[in-house]
């Protein structure tokens, strides 16, 4: 049976499976599992241009299921996160609830999914029902990387439509539509072909429906070029609007990411390293790094908890969970510079940041290393309120309030990457929580940021008025919340800001999600966006807190191997 004919709930990790070719009409043989970064076709050769339309739609479905074979090999993450809206009084939809998924994905044996979200081990498919919503699984979202995994001309009417550039790609825009007697569950919409290799790299639309009670969400997927020749799923924007066709589920939005495609290279280039060639010196590398041979107790002890730090920073990394260090690691710092260097502060060892790669809103230290998720980057809207956070964490490190020392033990990294927040638990005590808002104030009173902490204000305004309805994207997996019932994270800033106006257009408190931050799924490398500022029409434009759909720049990989990373725009100010 189809598996796309399955109700939503409960939809397989069926689309990771690879199906023989030959049940086409049109038969176009699928070899075996395709090396990855190979960009030639295990068939006809792509320099040949396609004689027909029909011969065209051969090379797009023999390169769809090449791409089903690579992802075999690939563990990606995979996050969603979804917001219910409901109409306000202005008649614009605003979310009501959320929900949120993070997961692995493993197509080596066969399907499975292991969830990183659960708080209490839930790790299997059976228990994923509890961690996300009694109408929609996670699974349902995942599905739409593919259109369909048995992709062929006989289930399918393909029409030329155009066409056209997506960023920097040229493609042929297809029109996908199932037989009359195709199987329930099949893709219907149009889709975006890649004019060198016909690979898909976007799809527009929804599945058919299996009965009048199941139903499955409209979605816009979009693959970017990772490797020479390999496409790879990346976003997925799906919206679903209450009364749609006159039947189905209450409005809804909701984003899925997949990052983390190259994980597995970071132990096996660590295992090269061992077989490198080494060059000694014919003078021998003196230790220079202190005047005796042994640490004093004192520095015995800061040692101890910088290996404790480096332990969990190295263990994070691997998991696909922190970015590696780059760009956006210098803009951080140079704020927390600015607040040491205006505060006369001298710290026992060098502050560093870090980016964490999923969306909730959170914060946290490592020792003398700040960590920011991606998601929270994206909403800040100016650098005070960056720095508001950013000192609240550096009062964690100036206080003193230590890591737990038991990661210095390395045995303490080896678990399973699905109890990463179980394991790996950064949160302080409310004393300690308390003392570090009274500090950061004091840095801040003392900083270049002091004339603009309205605006920091504001955002904690907006922050805490969501708060109740967006509890998933306010809830952190790994340390202390911005808001939780009624505390909120630098509260005293909330004096010194103007009310919110809702329908004023200059009075932007926070904005909208994934549009300032953009992460390559291959290297897990996060960059900030370089987009023009936009100027607001409507009030309804701001969006704080809101997923928006995602429009990549599609580019390819330069010749010379170098990759290039898609700009995203999805709603950035």
């Amino acid at each position: 049976m189809h598996r796309f004919g399955q109700s939503l709930l409960g939809l397989s990790l069926f689309f990771f499976a690879v199906v023989c070719a030959a049940q086409d009409s049109h038969p176009a043989s699928v070899a075996a599992p395709v090396p990855l970064g190979s960009s030639v076709s295990p068939a006809a050769s792509t320099a040949v241009a396609p004689a027909s339309f029909d011969d065209l739609i051969d090379r797009v479905v023999e390169r769809e299921h090449v791409l089903l074979a690579q992802m075999r090999n690939l563990r990606p993450l995979v996050e969603t996160y979804v917001q219910h809206l409901k109409g306000n009084a202005d008649g614009d939809a605003i979310p009501v609830k959320d929900e949120y998924f993070l997961g692995r994905l493993d197509m080596s044996n066969g399907p499975e999914d292991i969830s990183f979200a659960g708080q209490g081990g839930h790790s299997r498919l059976s228990q994923l029902a509890e961690i996300f919503s009694p109408h929609f699984e996670p699974l349902g979202f995942a599905q739409m990387v593919v259109p369909d995994t048995d992709l062929y001309k006989k289930y399918y009417d393909f029409t030329f439509v155009r066409r056209e550039f997506l960023g920097e790609v040229r493609c042929i825009v297809i029109d996908v539509q199932p037989k009359d007697d195709a199987p329930p569950g099949r893709f219907v919409g149009r889709m975006w072909v890649e004019d060198r290799e016909y690979n898909i790299v976007r799809f527009n639309g929804s599945y058919s429906r299996v009965s009048s009670t199941n139903f499955y969400l409209h979605f816009d997927s979009w693959r970017l070029n990772l490797q020479p020749g390999l496409w790879l799923p990346a976003y997925v924007y799906s919206e679903q609007s209450e009364g749609e066709n006159g039947s189905g589920p209450a409005h809804l939005k909701a984003q899925t990411r997949l990052w983390g495609y190259d994980l597995k290279n970071l132990t096996k280039n660590r295992n090269e390293e061992f077989t490198q060639i080494v060059v000694e010196s014919e003078q021998p590398v003196k230790d220079q790094s202190g005047v005796s041979a042994d640490a004093t107790p004192v520095v015995a002890e800061r040692m101890w908890e910088h290996q404790a730090e480096d332990n969990a920073i190295e263990r994070l990394q691997k998991v696909g969970l922190l970015a590696p260090p780059g760009e956006v690691d210098k803009v951080l710092q140079t704020v927390v510079n600015n607040l040491l260097v205006t505060n006369n502060l001298d710290v026992q060892g060098d502050v560093h940041c870090r980016v964490l790669l999923t969306a909730p809103l959170e914060s946290f230290t490592m020792g003398h290393t700040i960590v920011l998720s991606r998601g929270l980057l994206d909403v800040l809207p100016d650098e005070a309120s960056l720095a508001m956070v950013l000192a609240h964490e550096l009062s964690h490190i100036v206080l003193g309030h230590s890591l737990d020392a038991r990661l210095a033990f390395n045995d303490q990294m080896f678990f399973p990457d699905e109890q990463s927040f179980q394991r790996l638990d950064f949160k302080r005590r409310q004393s300690d929580e308390d003392a570090a808002d009274a500090k950061g104030m004091e840095l801040l009173k003392n900083s270049p940021y002091k004339e603009k902490l309205g605006a920091a204000g504001l955002f904690l305004r907006e922050l805490q008025l969501r708060a109740r309805q967006l509890p998933n994207l306010i809830r952190p997996h790994m340390g202390n919340g911005l808001a939780a019932g009624k505390s909120l994270r630098m509260s005293s800033l909330l004096a010194t800001a103007p009310q919110l106006d809702e329908h004023r257009i200059d009075q932007i408190a926070a904005l909208p999600l994934g549009g300032r931050i953009k992460l390559d799924p291959w290297s897990d490398q996060v960059e900030l966006v370089k987009a023009r500022p936009v100027t607001l029409a409507l009030a309804r434009e701001k969006m704080p807190f809101e997923i928006t759909p995602v429009f990549p720049f599609l580019t390819r990989l330069a010749s010379d191997g170098g990759e290039k990373l898609a700009a995203v725009d999805a709603g950035s100010k």
